[in-house]
């Protein structure tokens, strides 16, 4: 399926274009492309393109025809540093597959409901490397791996077609390029042995050359293709001087990615490109650490109205009513305190089976609750009033009550068109609740610019997590949460191994099921969406039942290798199992790090609160 395709009206000018002498020999690994002008571009790309799915596929082709472990490496790394350069065209051409290819080394479970419930093992480039860089070959695996992804890039070369590509597509794939690799690429999160995240990211700057490259006639100011140019190839030198464990990606994120979003802008403009839509990046984001980074829209249900200051009032009323629930005695806000980051700060929430999560930035994912069983906040306020031990109400009794007030029913009159609906009392909560990621933490504020008051040691924190700690595989930046950048389509869960108790000698997996009592999927058993931690200095206890009440804990349960490091054997445990050996410095660097994630006290004032981006 291919991403945003546009259908072109008359595709008989590039039957005719490529009679010119056009064709742009690409067989090697990495190629150049001249500036073409735009009416060639779209050709010469997809050209360049194919040429590549067809070398990645020689590659692989190669690589089952060897049984020795030096001409199986030599293989897969000539394959992969192919796939690499294709990354940016092939994750926005073709995501799905993209996704398939790049898919790590765990069982993929798609569960559309009950009735239809797929389970596939992994295929792709990061099975491969783990089969190869190991001490035990297993040859006749790793020939029938390699066959099927050739295979499917034969096909994906048979069926490539980039005539829809316009410009606003051009700055579209040059985003997703840069920000993958901040947020994905150089955390180590698809190379997950060979850690050669630096020197992948190095081949994806240079494909992203190449696109410049191809659309440099249609820079009107020649001075800003070239600041395009010096930013990149320092970008490139800087990634090819790094070593995965001291890598200084603060920097790189602050000096660079920062100021490639401000180039964007800027191009956007130069170009007078005009976006159709947003998608989960708002289209003039200068900043990934901001309160214009997102657009609600994209993480809100389809139906859901305009944010606005007087609604985001409204549902905060709504929020600390307890006339809410049938007792008159609770109220969403009884379970998220405001002063502990929306949390309760108990183990376990009064009534329920698991720990309370901050709602802070819980809008911005793609499903809700630690077994992801809502699909919006809108549903998932539906769950929360007919639970018997919460609310223990029904819609029908919440319209009802919400009517009876003369003041509410007012106000649903006046900022709703069909005024007081069940949807719309939860849709005024949603936007509360939406408006609870303000993005004005210590660290947001430093790689910002706005200030300059990170320690060495808060620095060293975030590299750790974005690196050798591999936090950042599963709570992925800006959000450090689950949902997964560049695209944020997916929120996902992991199974960890977490213990019923804090006892690392005779520890036993708490017994909780997680997403496994959705559908009962047997591969599903012990698994939890992955929460954001920003505020986490105030979220304790942590996890989902609550069993650590220090980062301390947590942090040392992560260094040991998870459950599989406290002796639980979960059998599809998705966090490496290894033991990370952090020092003790590193671990309080990280816990350091993770303590700048605070978001600053907000007043009652509901402007202030909400910020200009949400008005």
């Amino acid at each position: 399926m291919r991403f945003f395709k546009e259908q072109l009206s008359n595709k008989g000018v590039y039957a005719i274009i490529s009679l010119f002498a056009l064709y742009y020999s690409c067989k090697t690994e990495n190629s150049r492309i001249g500036d073409l002008g735009s009416a060639t571009s779209n050709m010469a790309l997809e050209e360049d393109y194919v040429d590549k799915l067809e070398l990645c596929g020689k590659y692989l082709d190669s690589l089952t025809k060897t049984n020795t472990r030096d001409e199986l490496e030599k293989f897969y790394l000539k394959s992969r540093e192919v796939f690499k350069r294709l990354e940016p065209l092939l994750a926005f051409q073709d995501l799905e597959n993209y996704k398939f290819f790049n898919a790590p080394n765990i069982l993929k479970v798609e569960e559309e409901d009950a009735t239809d419930i797929k389970i596939r093992q992994p295929r792709s480039f990061q099975v491969l490397e783990e089969a190869i860089f190991t001490d035990t070959l297993d040859v006749a695996s790793i020939h029938i791996m390699g066959d099927l992804l050739k295979n499917r890039l034969a096909l994906l070369a048979k069926n490539t077609d980039f005539g829809y590509l316009r410009d606003h597509h051009f700055l579209w794939i040059l985003r997703n390029g840069f920000l993958r690799v901040a947020l994905t690429g150089i955390t180590g999160f698809d190379s997950p042995v060979l850690e050669n995240s630096l020197s992948e990211s190095v081949m994806v700057y240079e494909t992203l050359a190449d696109i410049l490259q191809v659309n440099k006639s249609k820079f009107k100011k020649v001075e800003l293709y070239e600041e395009w140019s010096t930013e990149i190839s320092t970008s490139i030198s800087t990634l090819s001087q790094g070593d995965f464990k001291s890598f200084d990606r603060y920097h790189f994120i602050k000096e660079h990615t920062q100021k490639q979003l401000r180039l964007f802008n800027r191009t956007v403009e130069d170009w007078g490109v005009s976006f159709p839509f947003s998608m989960a990046i708002t289209n003039d984001a200068t900043s990934l650490f901001s309160d214009g980074t997102f657009n609600q829209d994209y993480f809100s249900d389809r139906g859901s109205a305009t944010m606005t200051a007087e609604r985001i009032g409204l549902g905060k009323e709504l929020f600390n009513d307890t006339r809410l629930s049938r007792s008159g005695k609770i109220s969403c806000a009884s379970c998220h305190n405001s002063d502990l980051a929306f949390t309760d700060g108990k183990k376990i929430s009064d009534g329920q089976v698991r720990n309370s999560p901050t709602l802070t930035y819980s809008s911005l994912q793609q499903s809700f609750f630690y077994d992801r069983r809502a699909g919006s906040l809108e549903g998932q306020i539906v769950s929360v009033v007919e639970n018997d031990s919460e609310f223990h109400s029904d819609l029908e009794n919440l319209t009802e009550m919400v009517k009876a007030s003369s003041d509410y029913n007012e106000k649903f009159q006046e900022l709703y068109t069909k005024g007081t609906t069940d949807y719309n009392i939860r849709n005024a909560i949603a936007q509360y609740i939406r408006s609870l990621s303000s993005f004005d933490s210590k660290f947001d504020n430093n790689i910002n610019g706005y200030e300059n008051s990170l320690t060495q040691s808060e620095k060293n924190g975030f590299n750790l997590f974005m690196g050798k700690a591999k936090c950042a595989t599963c709570h992925f930046a800006p959000l450090f949460n689950g949902t997964v950048p560049p695209n944020f389509a997916e929120t996902e869960i992991e199974l960890l191994g977490v213990p019923m108790a804090n006892d690392t000698l005779n520890a036993t997996i708490d017994g909780d099921l997680g997403a496994y009592n959705l559908f009962g999927t047997e591969q599903r058993k012990f698994f939890f969406k992955t929460p954001t931690i920003r505020n986490i200095e105030k979220t304790a206890p942590y996890m989902h039942n609550g069993v650590y009440n220090t980062l301390e804990e947590v942090v040392d349960f992560y260094n040991r290798g998870g459950g599989a490091g406290i002796g639980i054997d979960a059998e599809y445990q998705t966090l490496p199992p290894e033991p990370l050996e952090l020092t003790e410095q590193e671990q309080q660097e990280l816990i350091d790090f993770m303590k700048t994630l605070t978001d600053f006290p907000k007043s009652d004032n509901i402007e202030n609160e909400i910020g200009q981006s949400a008005i």
